[in-house]
């Protein structure tokens, strides 16, 4: 959307803003994205308030579900004898679990977030787009609160970080960018068919086992590989193990090809959201 004042004739009355679709549905706005930068800041405080309001142990189910969940596939791993090359199996899975729950809680909480704002957004005009944004951002301190877990692990199993943790902040981009292109999507799919939300459980868990978090890539054959890494996570979370630990090899060519998958899902979920923007407030 796109605002212009129009002069108005008597000086006491204030100038009349004029609200217009887009002209073009595929670029960003960036400069109205700027323009409403402190809303932005406002949604996601609402989100961190509204997520531990009334709750009894508060930020620590932010620990509690990676933490659980490296409970669960440590035993199953050990008992299905899963490789984890040379790294302890908590180690193994939580630095799995780190990101991965990080997505899964950004992609419900960003596709459940126009309809939950429907009040709000056929009332006031804001860009829409500050919605699925402010949802995805308001999940790093559920990842920042996890990865402190993390950093006891690594000191009581005595890994030292290595310099690859120097490529960690360009794999947490690609899962916040990954999250947000699919947020996107399916936000916008949301506020018109509401099957998307009870379809969304389902398609985290099948997403789950797709990924390496059981266990790892090296299990696909290397020819496929590559085919692999369409998946974003499965380049995300390779690149979470080896940067956190410094164990194995980098993720390589797949790494690449999630990069290249992510791109284009958050180009294409911008362009839908952007082309949807218009209708949402009548159908939502």
């Amino acid at each position: 959307m796109s605002t212009a004042a129009l002069p108005s004739s008597p000086a006491s009355q204030p100038p009349v803003l004029c609200i217009t679709p887009p002209s073009r549905w595929w670029a960003l706005p960036f400069a109205e994205l700027w323009q409403y930068r402190e809303l932005l800041y406002f949604f996601i405080w609402r989100d961190i308030k509204i997520r531990y309001k009334q709750t009894a142990i508060g930020a620590a189910w932010a620990v509690l579900q990676p933490l659980l969940a490296m409970l669960v596939f440590s035993l199953l791993g050990r008992f299905a004898k899963i490789p984890s090359g040379d790294l302890p199996y908590p180690i193994f899975y939580y630095s799995a679990t780190v990101p991965w729950f990080y997505f899964a809680g950004a992609l419900q909480n960003s596709t459940n977030t126009i309809v939950e704002n429907q009040r709000l957004i056929t009332k006031v005009y804001f860009p829409r787009l500050d919605l699925p944004l402010s949802a995805v951002l308001s999940g790093l301190v559920d990842f920042a609160i996890s990865f402190l877990m993390f950093i006891v692990l690594m000191i009581y199993y005595h890994i030292r970080p290595t310099p690859a943790l120097l490529w960690l902040p360009a794999f947490l981009l690609l899962a916040i960018l990954s999250a947000l292109g699919v947020g996107l999507w399916l936000s916008a799919l949301n506020a018109i068919y509401r099957d998307v939300r009870y379809a969304l459980p389902f398609l985290v868990q099948i997403w789950l086992f797709a990924s390496p978090v059981f266990y790892p890539s090296t299990l696909v054959p290397v020819k496929w590989r590559w085919l692999y890494g369409l998946n974003p996570m499965a380049g995300v979370i390779e690149g979470f193990r080896w940067s956190l630990t410094g164990s194995g090899n980098p993720p390589g060519r797949m790494i690449f090809v999630s990069a290249a998958a992510v791109l284009i899902v958050l180009l294409a979920g911008v362009a839908y959201f952007q082309k949807m923007e218009t209708t949402i407030a009548d159908v939502v």
